[in-house]
């Protein structure tokens, strides 16, 4: 595919900086774009896009200084590059219809223009909504509902009374409903606890690879709209997730943990069960909640704290060993002062 560097700007609604009739004929990263790739560049990255071998280069719209190179000015750089991405990069096709080398059980409902690929096994009494793509080796338990246009890939799992809504995309090897981890003790046995809850997964929701989502002990455990969830990623059993949040790789949320809307949890974040956690909040990685958290809560460490404070503790910290020499040293001199006097 080959389009005008006008094309792309009137595609994504930029101003047009240059020659509007130089041919692109895909995109490309900044580091290794070649002459006829348009790349992107924000605030932070503008000088290495004047270096750059790119035939064109979309800019933020508030950049005001000279730029050698053609290109587009946009508000958000990055989510016009996206959009262009799925423009010039071509979409796999997949045949729409049920592959008869999948297992279909009893009395399941499947809409218009699904496409169910080999191998994938839809149980008793499921439902399959209007545009929904089953990859194979994908198992959908009883009762199950999917909405639609979502996409489930190769070796997931949702398991029985789960719902999954409308436009979700899971990805391969994620485990939707599994149960939670609820036992009790008694005589040095552990006694399974039945989980006989699900899971809900409303809307416009994207869960990576290998993400264990555990449905509730009773009730549901629920991913509200927007939210994205990174690879590797555990929510346990009776979690309430707000909206649009995002949940970076290797965190895990205790059982029923309360999220507010729009909290990004960074790399490997932890949590407590049975606490709140308020929306419009940022965790850095690693970050350690034992706590009820209140609303717009920027916080980092163990326990985590506020993230300011935490910095300042991490640079204290880092002073330590010398302390630890100065103290030595002072009590060596101190403890001489001491023989002196007494020797008097």
């Amino acid at each position: 595919m080959e389009k005008s560097l006008k094309e792309i700007a009137e595609l994504v609604g930029g101003e047009l900086i240059g020659d509007g009739e130089i041919k692109i004929t895909g995109p490309g990263i900044l580091d290794t774009a070649g002459p006829g790739d348009i790349t992107f560049a924000d605030e932070k990255h503008i000088d290495a896009a004047k270096k750059s071998d790119a035939a064109a280069v979309i800019i933020p719209s508030d950049f005001s200084g000279d730029f050698p190179k053609n290109a587009v000015k946009v508000p958000d750089p990055r989510a016009s590059f996206a959009k262009l991405v799925g423009v010039f990069i071509p979409k796999i096709k997949i045949p729409v219809g049920v592959s008869p080398k999948a297992h279909i059980g009893e009395n399941v409902k499947i809409a218009e223009d699904v496409s169910i690929m080999p191998f994938a096994v839809i149980d008793d009494n499921s439902e399959i909504g209007r545009g929904s793509i089953i990859y194979p080796h994908t198992y959908i338990g009883q009762h199950v509902s999917i909405g639609e246009r979502t996409t489930i890939y190769s070796g997931v799992t949702v398991r029985e009374n789960c719902k999954i809504g409308n436009r979700c995309i899971i990805h391969s090897s994620s485990v939707i409903g599994s149960d939670g981890f609820g036992f009790t003790t008694s005589g040095g046995v552990h006694t399974k606890v039945p989980q006989v809850g699900n899971v809900i997964v409303e809307d416009d929701v994207e869960i990576g690879a290998h993400v264990g989502i555990d449905r509730a002990m009773m009730g549901s455990t629920v991913i509200g709209h927007g939210t994205k969830i990174d690879n590797l990623v555990h929510v346990g059993h009776n979690c309430k997730i707000g909206a649009n949040c995002l949940i970076v790789a290797q965190t895990g949320i205790s059982g029923s943990t309360i999220v507010g809307d729009n909290v990004t949890f960074g790399g490997q974040t932890g949590t407590v069960g049975h606490i709140k956690i308020g929306g419009n909040s940022v965790y850095a990685g690693r970050s350690g909640i034992t706590k009820n958290m209140p609303e717009g809560f920027f916080g980092s460490g163990f326990p985590a704290r506020p993230h300011k404070e935490d910095l300042k503790l991490q640079a204290a910290a880092e002073k330590f060993p010398e302390l630890i020499k100065k103290v030595r040293k002072l009590e060596k001199e101190l403890e001489k002062i001491l023989q002196n006097s007494g020797d008097k």
